[in-house]
């Protein structure tokens, strides 16, 4: 039985690495919510590398269908090489590209299918997959084929909850909200990626980094990813850690917003000014 124990590079809760196990144990989809940088898309990868499996993403836009998760049909360089002189025309064969749900049911071995940020498409997408992820088969009329899995595969979908998935989809699925690490959780997700740091560094740098995410007025919340890069950039500018709170630099690298910058520097002010933040 495959058993996700976490890896080097990726800190897990008890209750994410038991849901994660669940449902490979249950042969579930596994639905992933949180906030961006909560590390969604990297639980995947850990899985692949501590299962030691190969990862396949399917990276979900506003224009992807579902049927581009299967295979396509590429009539055009069919016409092309009907026109042409192409060799191999009736061979419909030839022109069917799999796509990444195919290639996961096509693999040997067992992979792991990453469908990432499933709610950026439309509201019908999730439906429209609800055959195959239940059967783990589709079928493709131009050649009166079946393709079904070979292996079933882990399937990790995440979503930023930009909208509602349905109620058909979600039943399907099994659910985990990442809630934004705790300050000691972070900490030890800073040691994974930067294991010699130092601490007043990194005790400073965190105080700074969830006063800021503490602020109503911040709309924009940095993530762990942009903790991350600010820490580097700390590090490699040799700023003297006891000015990070004071003078806050690179802020550019946690705000994104002019009205977070400013929402920022006012609060600074206040502080200043003998208030709280």
């Amino acid at each position: 039985m495959n058993e996700f124990k976490g890896s080097s590079k990726y800190v897990v809760s008890e209750d994410l690495l038991r849901i994660v196990n669940i449902s490979i144990a249950l042969q579930k989809p596994l639905l992933i919510k949180g906030e961006p940088g909560t590390g969604k898309t990297m639980l995947a990868d850990a899985i692949a590398e501590a299962l030691g499996k190969k990862l396949i993403i399917w990276n979900i836009k506003s224009t992807t269908k579902a049927q581009d998760g299967l295979y396509v049909y590429d009539t055009v360089q069919r016409l092309y090489d009907s026109q042409f002189g192409g060799e191999g025309v009736d061979d419909i064969k030839k022109y069917i590209k799999l796509g990444k749900l195919g290639e996961a049911f096509s693999a040997d071995e067992q992979v792991i299918l990453l469908i990432d940020e499933i709610d950026k498409a439309d509201l019908e997408f999730p439906n429209d997959l609800l055959w195959e992820l239940d059967k783990m088969e589709f079928y493709i009329p131009e050649t009166k084929e079946t393709i079904a899995a070979k292996q079933r595969p882990i399937v990790i979908i995440t979503s930023n909850a930009e909208k509602e998935l349905p109620d058909a989809f979600l039943r399907r699925c099994i659910f985990h909200y990442i809630a934004f690490p705790s300050q000691d959780m972070m900490a030890d997700i800073v040691h994974a990626h930067y294991n010699n740091i130092e601490d007043h560094l990194l005790e400073m740098a965190m105080k700074a980094f969830y006063q800021i995410r503490d602020l109503p007025t911040v709309a924009k919340k940095p993530s762990t990813s942009e903790l991350l890069d600010w820490l580097q950039a700390l590090r490699l500018g040799g700023v003297d850690p006891d000015k990070i709170e004071n003078e806050l630099p690179y802020a550019g690298i946690l705000l994104k917003k002019n009205e977070d910058l400013t929402a920022v520097k006012n609060a600074k002010n206040r502080v200043r000014n003998g208030y709280r933040w």
